[in-house]
């Protein structure tokens, strides 16, 4: 096939070595347009990460922002990663912190947490943009119901490499000889990547499951070449080398070892019991998740249905 074709879009066959290829769709978050490649319809989870949203590149006019109201999470952990703009993050443990592009805020559910998720007054006073990554990682059975935390890592933090036209920053887990101080529950990696024109990376194989996110400019794979808005489902174990297109290309790369069982979801609850997803529920109605202090004056009610 040519590599002026998409095959995602032609309806071809795929490399060999490609599984899936996830087209996200279309969601809203706090009057804020998303897509969404995880959870989908050809695969729930990609080693641990089971929820992946791209927001933006959006602009706000002065006075404009995010505002996604209080909300819950049990048996997970919120992993908010951005490019541009910045959000203001508070939650029922007194957390207090303002994400900036590069930054990494880690917040674990564990037995439940809630957090609202705003554009802070001095964006909002100017409006600007707003491009970034939240994506969830499914805890493991044993962490499910560990005590809520939260962790913010300055980009200065984060382990960076350059070689041969690839500058890749390391924002967690371990790949590439690098390893990030973000402290994780199970086997992963995921990383920020900018390949120049025709620059390689070769994928980590290692792990068990791997995906890449093509968001910005083309990747060649197997011959093919795929547009931004792609999420790549690699099959294990092969070792591949990810070409960027003369135009070169900007990924998010991760993955991990498979998840010790299926999950539930529903709403923004994972976990690997159907009972306890019901718990969660019965618990956000009663107000049993706890006050967030500074944004406690409303919420988002708990869904009558599972969202598409």
């Amino acid at each position: 096939m040519s590599v002026d074709t998409d095959p995602a879009e032609a309806g071809a066959p795929m490399p060999a070595c490609i599984g899936q290829v996830i087209l996200p769709r279309a969601h809203d978050i706090g009057g804020f347009a998303v897509r969404r490649a995880l959870p989908a319809r050809e695969r729930q989870m990609i080693g641990p990460f089971i929820f992946f949203d791209q927001m933006g590149p959006g602009e706000f006019l002065s006075g404009r922002g995010i505002d996604v109201r209080p909300h819950p999470h049990i048996g997970l952990a919120t992993v908010t990663y951005l490019f541009d703009g910045g959000i203001h993050h508070l939650d029922s443990l007194g957390s207090d912190q303002e994400i900036r592009p590069g930054d990494v805020n880690w917040m674990t559910a564990g037995r439940g947490i809630a957090h609202s998720e705003r554009t802070g007054p001095a964006l909002r006073a100017t409006g600007g943009r707003l491009f970034g990554i939240q994506s969830w990682v499914a805890l493991p059975r044993a962490a499910e119901e560990t005590a809520p935390a939260f962790a913010h890592y300055p980009a200065a933090t984060l382990p960076r490499a350059e070689e041969g036209g690839v500058s890749l920053r390391l924002i967690a887990g371990e790949a590439w000889g690098l390893r990030s101080p973000v402290a994780t529950h199970s086997a992963l990696f995921y990383a920020d990547a900018r390949l120049g024109p025709g620059a390689r990376l070769p994928l980590p194989d290692h792990h068990e499951e791997r995906a890449a996110y093509v968001l910005d400019g083309d990747l060649e794979v197997g011959g093919d070449r795929f547009a931004p808005g792609r999420m790549l489902v690699f099959r294990d174990g092969d070792a591949l080398f990810l070409q960027a297109g003369p135009g070169g290309a900007r990924l998010l790369l991760l993955g991990g070892e498979a998840m010790d069982g299926p999950r539930h979801l529903f709403w923004n609850f994972v976990s690997s019991s159907r009972e306890r997803i019901e718990q969660a529920k019965a618990d956000w109605r009663a107000g049993r998740f706890g006050r967030i202090p500074g944004d406690d004056q409303e919420f988002i009610p708990l869904p009558e249905s599972r969202p598409g």
